[in-house]
């Protein structure tokens, strides 16, 4: 029987989402938020657990192994570290934290503590993000030239991060999953609409050593909701469509072709690609306890987390800039510059 010793922290929007999981993988033992709403909440989904308003006793009790952290990301950086430094493991929600600073700080502590930091990016343990990624090694697209993606909804509206923090996270660990390298000069826009201080739209454009680029936009204010994430190959093209119920996965045999010195348009047929119905957080969960069982290395690591940030980051700084364009590897000299100085003192 699997031993009840994972502590939630935080049971609001998404967190309720990791409460019914951990507890259906009857690994649930404790449940912590502020709000007692939240909690009469996380009674309803998982009775008989454990509840409290004081997120140090998840630190603090013998009983929990690891924590995972459903709170607002400005809350990550400090209660990551408090846990890694009692011993436990931690899962974080994404954004990891909100400074690629923050962000190493928590990996180092995990180092240091020889402990399992894994971040929570979701569609990477998405069963059609696996299919993808399987058709583009095995050449089945030809050459990547580019991709995008769109992920737009109405609200919900975030008062302390921006769309760029809150959705951009999800594509940005796709592109530099499948194209396997960081960009190396990153350009975005967006505008503030609502709160004169927080974007509701953004379109960050990625560009790759490689001549790859990929362009990303994010909307929470937008009349409809889509997920999709597109890539072009010069053979063939996929696109994940994360709203539709049947057929997520689809690959169009459509290319450029040359032809007696002039460019043709080859239009093949759409071809739907099998895809399991397993839950993507299901299968987070079950690769996070899989990662403390057997202490190895999770796919969404500490590392991983921290690339993240830094084309967040980067991003973030080019929105400030009207969409100048970022240099990454200036931008990472900038950082541990200023780490340097922080060890310093």
């Amino acid at each position: 029987m699997a031993r009840r010793d994972i502590a939630v922290l935080g049971c609001g929007y998404w967190g309720k989402n990791l409460v019914r999981n951990f507890n259906e993988l009857k690994t649930l033992g404790l449940v912590c938020d502020i709000s007692q709403e939240s909690l009469a909440r996380a009674e309803e989904i998982a009775p008989g657990i454990d509840f409290s308003r004081n997120f140090t006793e998840a630190f603090k009790r013998s009983d929990i192994k690891a924590v995972v952290l459903a709170t607002p990301a400005e809350t990550h950086e400090e209660l990551a570290i408090q846990a890694l430094e009692n011993g436990k493991d931690v899962f974080v929600e994404k954004p990891m934290a909100l400074t690629v600073e923050q962000g190493r700080r928590m990996n180092d502590t995990a180092l240091k503590r020889k402990r399992i930091l894994m971040v929570g990016h979701i569609l990477e343990y998405h069963p059609a993000v696996s299919q993808l990624e399987k058709l583009i090694r095995k050449g089945n697209l030809g050459r990547i030239c580019y991709i995008f993606s769109n992920r737009l909804s109405f609200g919900r509206i975030r008062e302390n991060e921006n769309a760029l923090w809150s959705f951009a996270p999800h594509d940005i660990a796709l592109v530099l999953r499948l194209l396997g390298e960081t960009p190396i000069e990153v350009s975005a826009f967006g505008g503030a609409y609502i709160n004169s201080n927080i974007a509701d739209v953004t379109v960050s454009y990625l560009r790759f050593s490689s001549g790859q680029n990929a362009h990303i936009f994010v909307s929470w204010l937008n009349p409809f909701k889509e997920q999709k994430f597109v890539v072009v190959g010069d053979q063939k093209m996929a696109v994940f469509d994360g709203m539709a119920s049947d057929g997520q996965l689809k690959l169009y045999h459509q290319r450029v072709e040359t032809e007696h010195q002039k460019l043709l348009l080859h239009r093949g047929e759409m071809e739907i690609i099998e895809v399991s119905n397993e839950e993507p957080l299901r299968n987070e969960c079950i690769h996070f306890l899989e990662c403390i069982r057997t202490r190895s290395r999770p796919l969404t690591d500490g590392e991983k987390g921290i690339q993240i940030l830094t084309v967040l980051q980067a991003c973030q700084k080019s929105l400030s800039l009207n969409g100048l364009p970022v240099v990454i590897e200036k931008m990472q000299d900038e950082v541990a510059r200023g780490i340097s100085r922080q060890n310093k003192q």
